[in-house]
């Protein structure tokens, strides 16, 4: 953290800590039948949890239906859903036309065990919306298409190492919010710092015929909405072409900020691209594409070709949902209209913050922002605060209280469900927010 940041006004971590515990007494008090359905989970699955994201003490909710923007847990209690399964939810909750592409591909049959009418139609429609994919292949998961785009940089280039960010997630076993996980597979990653140009050209001159690729995320949306700074992602890109690395952009989130992801508002061209979430219509998708001749390798029909197995890559289901709502809900114009109010809202929100005073603000892009402690700038992980976790406790518990779901970690997701009434719900609960506990917000 810079010495501007450790001077920035932060938020009382003592006195935090204590309003969230009765804040998270009284959510207990509550919610007894999720309390109840904890319990009982705990008897199959370690902490009765197989996701490690949705846990948060003293349990989690347990979501019994969902229906357009609103959510219902089992003690009855209804909610906005302002968290749409950490972006994946872009059409709200059984949206008519991704239910009628479902039905279609369930009539026509399942599981069809070769290539199918849906597969073409929908990677089409990828390769014309995202300018740099000149070809591609559809995974399950930004998982899987992550772990595919650095095995293809790593055939291709012949090279061994991997540039990473901390602050940056890739997928389960691609984490590296705190540095390299435990659980990350063994490839060669260099970590370094995000939005530190100086770093990574120190890394090419120690490095440079080793580096295989460099890869980022646009902006880091596991880390807290931290945004990729233009000159640093430009540098990047400038960088891996003179030295002979590829780029690889994660664009698993930031695909939905424009029609053409966040690389169309820069105007950068990466290497290789992944994607998932969303553009499944809700369903498991993943996919990866860029230059041809990077994944030319691929082609079955070549001597020695890179395989890419997976039975459910091209599942119905997913191809059927993702071509419908990327082709007819989420099209470009509706993608600018979606993130221009979010950014109305965001500003809105930081102007409250600034108003009343307290030592908290929002980041992000368009309809993707995140709660923070401070008025510091935030260029990486490492500008967070002490405060962070206390104030996302009583934030996250608070709004929900307010019946606005919204994550543990402060972020907080618009869809195309989302109407003008539920954004200023939203802006209302976070007013409430700061009424509340104003004197704790402030340094």
């Amino acid at each position: 953290m810079s010495i501007d940041n450790v001077l920035a006004p932060q938020p009382n971590v003592a006195e935090l800590t204590r309003a969230a515990s009765l804040a998270a007494d009284a959510f207990a008090k509550s919610n007894p039948k999720s309390e109840a359905a904890h319990l009982e989970a705990l008897s199959v699955m370690p902490g009765g949890n197989t996701r490690s994201v949705l846990f948060y003490p003293p349990f989690p909710l347990t979501i019994a239906r969902g229906e357009g923007k609103r959510l219902w847990d089992v003690d009855g209690h209804a909610y906005t859903d302002f968290l749409a399964e950490y972006t994946t939810a872009m059409y709200g909750h059984s949206h008519p036309v991704i239910r009628a592409a479902i039905v279609e591909a369930l009539d026509n049959g399942l599981n069809l065990t070769g290539h199918n009418t849906l597969e073409v139609p929908l990677a089409r429609l990828m390769q014309e919306r995202f300018g740099s994919v000149e070809s591609l292949r559809f995974t399950n998961s930004g998982t899987e298409s992550n772990l595919m785009a650095i095995a293809a940089s790593l055939i291709f280039t012949g090279r061994k190492k991997v540039i990473a960010f901390k602050g940056g997630y890739h997928g389960g076993v691609l984490t590296f919010g705190s540095g390299n996980s435990a659980v990350n597979v063994p490839h060669d990653f260099i970590v370094a710092p995000y939005n530190n140009l100086q770093s990574i050209e120190a890394i090419f001159a120690a490095h440079a015929d080793d580096i295989a690729a460099v890869i980022v995320e646009p902006m880091q949306v596991a880390g807290g909405c931290i945004v990729g700074e233009p000159e640093f992602l430009e540098g990047l890109r400038d960088l891996t072409q003179r030295h002979g690395a590829l780029l690889i952009f994660d664009e698993v989130v930031t695909s939905r900020l424009s029609g053409g992801g966040r690389q169309a508002l820069l105007g950068i061209r990466p290497d290789l691209t992944t994607f998932g979430k969303y553009i499944g219509g809700g369903m498991s998708f993943g996919a990866f594409g860029g230059r041809q001749d990077v994944m030319s390798q691929f082609d079955p029909r070549l001597p020695g070709a890179t395989p890419h197995a997976g039975t459910f890559n091209n599942n119905v289901l997913s191809m059927a949902a993702g071509y419908a709502g990327l082709s007819r809900l989420y099209t470009p114009g509706a993608a600018a209209a979606l993130n221009e109010k979010g950014e109305r809202l965001r500003a809105r929100l930081n102007g409250l913050c600034r108003e009343r005073n307290v030592a908290m603000q929002f980041t992000g892009i368009g309809s993707l922002m995140n709660l923070h402690a401070g008025l510091q700038p935030i260029h990486s992980v490492d500008d967070l605060g002490d405060a962070e976790t206390p104030l996302k406790d009583l934030f996250f518990l608070h709004m929900i209280e307010r019946g606005c779901y919204v994550a543990r970690r402060g972020f907080i997701v618009l869809t195309l469900a989302h109407e003008e009434g539920d954004l200023q719900r939203l802006e209302e609960a976070v007013a409430s927010f700061v009424d509340r506990y104003e004197p704790l917000l402030h340094a």
